[in-house]
């Protein structure tokens, strides 16, 4: 009897539905494109908010229609209203800027006051440089200014041409919020049974670990950018500081970056000693360095309130996300670093040898050395 032929894999039929499935994804991504940055923010904020959102809903009757009504208002009215305000701030006072930054060679500091000197650690210091600077003026200190003046004004004219479009994303994000909001049940049960699907259970840890890290960098960074530059900007508006609105526009995206709120309100505090208000400018020192060292103790807090993850590897995917991917790499970056981070974690702990049980058999108790006796 022959052998019965054995079945061959039909290479050339898995090759095409494997093309056939690339390129439907790739033609999906392709549509999707103008979509994608307002679908991950949407996700971003969704997966963020979405405890309060659970908790509202409970709040009122269980009315899932009514409580993402209140959502999608609270975003417009707390995260989008000011982002949208912060830009056109800048943007429409980029010529008042302009003219500011041309009138600096020809100002003069005055002598610091005597009590600067004082000051523990960075008293002295810092008198000396404002006693140079005040012999000297503005020139030598605006030279090594003047490139990133130049970068930032390159952006601010690069962002008044596409404003319009900025303002449409936030629309679209919010819109997209509330398609997440009112499906989110079942989009999370497709993304964990999607990451079960790829990696069995620990696909799952995963997805949950990335929703930790979006809602423990929001808590962090967001909300402590809003609390340093409303802070901030009431000491400038109480102090008296001209263009307190667009100080705190600047600040608010300075604390976002992960920059602070120093270098806006340091020149202010500068500002009112140069043009003799001695009083003000003390309060302003003061409420400056509250302002300025409170993201030392909040940010920690908050952060760990959302994740359990190291502050160095969200510190680090905040930073790299932002220069890598814009505004939106503040929460892209370190949930990627924190799955990389669990996924090696996991891979390396599968190949670390079981830790040995200590043994107690050689060692004699007390009661057995008093039998032996």
């Amino acid at each position: 009897m022959t052998p019965s032929p054995q079945a061959k894999p039909e290479l050339t039929r898995n090759l095409l539905a494997i093309l056939s499935i690339a390129l439907l994804l790739l033609t999906s991504l392709w549509v999707l494109r103008p979509f994608i940055g307002a679908l991950i923010w949407a996700t971003m904020v969704v997966v963020a908010t979405w405890p309060l959102m659970t908790g509202l809903q409970q709040r009122l009757w269980g009315r899932r229609n009514l409580a993402v009504a209140v959502m999608v208002a609270a975003l417009l009215l707390v995260l989008f209203v000011p982002l949208s305000i912060a830009l056109t701030t800048v943007v429409s006072n980029a010529d008042r800027v302009i003219e500011w930054a041309a009138s600096l060679p020809d100002a003069h500091l005055p002598e610091p006051p005597t009590w600067l000197a004082g000051i523990p650690l960075l008293g002295e210091t810092l008198s000396n440089n404002w006693h140079r600077i005040a012999i000297q003026g503005l020139t030598p200190l605006l030279a090594m200014v003047k490139p990133y003046l130049g970068e930032a004004l390159k952006w601010t004219a690069a962002q008044a041409g596409s404003l319009g479009l900025v303002g449409l994303q936030f629309l679209l994000t919010v819109a997209l919020s509330a398609v997440l909001y009112s499906g989110g049940e079942s989009a999370a049960r497709m993304v964990r049974g999607f990451s079960r699907r790829l990696a069995g259970e620990q696909g799952e840890q995963v997805i949950t670990l990335a929703s930790q890290a979006i809602r423990g960098v929001a808590l962090g960074i967001v909300v402590t950018a809003l609390v340093q530059s409303v802070l901030g900007g009431l000491g400038l508006w109480v102090s008296g500081v001209p263009f307190a609105g667009l100080l705190t526009a600047v600040m608010l995206m300075l604390c976002l970056a992960q920059i602070g709120a120093l270098p806006v309100l340091l020149p202010a505090v500068v500002w009112l000693y140069w043009n003799g208000d001695n009083t003000w400018g003390t309060v302003l020192l003061l409420w400056t360095l509250v302002v300025g060292t409170m993201d030392n103790f909040l940010r920690p807090w908050l952060i760990k309130k959302g994740a359990d993850l190291p502050l160095l590897l969200i510190f680090a995917g905040v930073i790299g996300g932002l220069l890598a991917f814009g505004l939106v790499g503040l929460f892209m970056g370190p949930v990627i670093l924190a799955v990389t981070y669990t996924l090696l974690l996991a891979w390396i702990g599968d190949a670390l040898p079981a830790a040995p049980e200590p043994s107690t058999a050689a060692v004699p108790t007390p009661s057995r050395r008093r039998r032996t006796r």
